[in-house]
């Protein structure tokens, strides 16, 4: 099972792209087009797309993500360290009485058993 969870850029990040893609939208309007022509319109596109993609995360509540993270959580305690990492804060728990003795038996076999 895996866990997918989507970052978007902060308030403030987002508002200074903004304010960015705003002054580079009327420099392609004014400047680069007139002087580059096709350049210039592609220059602009890209411009606005940068302007309307930060000024959805600045002023709206949802946003649009700008990357992914993906925890693989499939193979949480299989390696022979983890076990022994398991066992330990196990024989702890039991030795400050957390845990009883029967409590203690069972999950030191489950944990044993997936080595």
């Amino acid at each position: 099972m895996s866990k997918n969870i989507r970052v978007k850029p902060g308030k403030t990040q987002s508002a200074m792209g903004f304010a960015v893609g705003i002054v580079f939208c009327l420099i392609g309007l004014f400047l680069v087009i007139p002087q580059f022509g096709a350049f210039g319109i592609f220059w602009t596109a890209i411009a606005v797309a940068i302007t309307v993609t930060n000024g959805i995360n600045t002023f709206g509540k949802k946003g649009i993500t700008s990357s992914e993270i993906i925890i693989d959580d499939d193979n949480d305690y299989t390696d022979s360290s983890s076990q022994e990492i398991r066992l330990t804060k196990l024989k702890n728990m039991y030795d400050k009485g957390l845990i009883t003795a029967e409590e203690y038996a069972e999950k030191k076999k489950e944990i044993l058993s997936e080595i």
